[in-house]
């Protein structure tokens, strides 16, 4: 015993649940002397006492639901593009020397898709790299050239 207090081993037969973790399953329709007889636990009338009444997710007792109260606003649209950013810090892991382009990224973990590729002048470039990708910010094309590097736009 270190100042009062005593140490103990926990294994699985001296766990125990936290104080209000688990609850005894509510057993209905046994009798009044069990405190939920007769209606079991559903009031006296109204839909919610009736058999076979479902909730409907959003049902707000009949008034208009929250989802059609707000107002709808502009357009998505479902072929939206979106661009995979890169940044040229980012193309630090690659050998120099390297041809990088979007498979390469992907493989490297850097992107989820190869649909389109931007790279932005985020960072510093210290290597001399052949990098392809669909567009390129006036910044990062400029860091890569600065590098000894040569931007190529690819088209798919």
């Amino acid at each position: 015993m270190i100042g009062g207090e005593r140490s103990f081993s926990v294994n699985l037969g001296s766990l125990k649940n936290t104080t209000g973790a688990r609850s005894v399953r509510k057993r209905v329709g046994r009798g009044e002397g069990s405190g939920l007889g007769k209606t079991c636990g559903r009031g006296q009338k109204g839909q919610m006492s009736r058999s076979g009444h479902k909730r409907k997710p959003g049902f707000e007792g009949g008034q208009m639901r929250l989802v059609r109260r707000m107002p709808k606003r502009g357009f998505a649209s479902p072929n939206k593009s979106v661009a995979a950013l890169v940044n040229v810090e980012s193309l630090v892991r690659f050998a120099d020397g390297a041809v990088v382009d979007p498979a390469a990224m992907l493989e490297a973990g850097m992107i989820k898709s190869t649909d389109f590729v931007k790279v932005l002048g985020g960072g510093e470039l210290g290597r001399k790299l052949t990098v392809k990708a669909h567009a390129f910010s006036a910044s990062g094309k400029a860091k890569i050239e600065a590098a000894g590097g040569v931007c190529e736009i690819k088209a798919d």
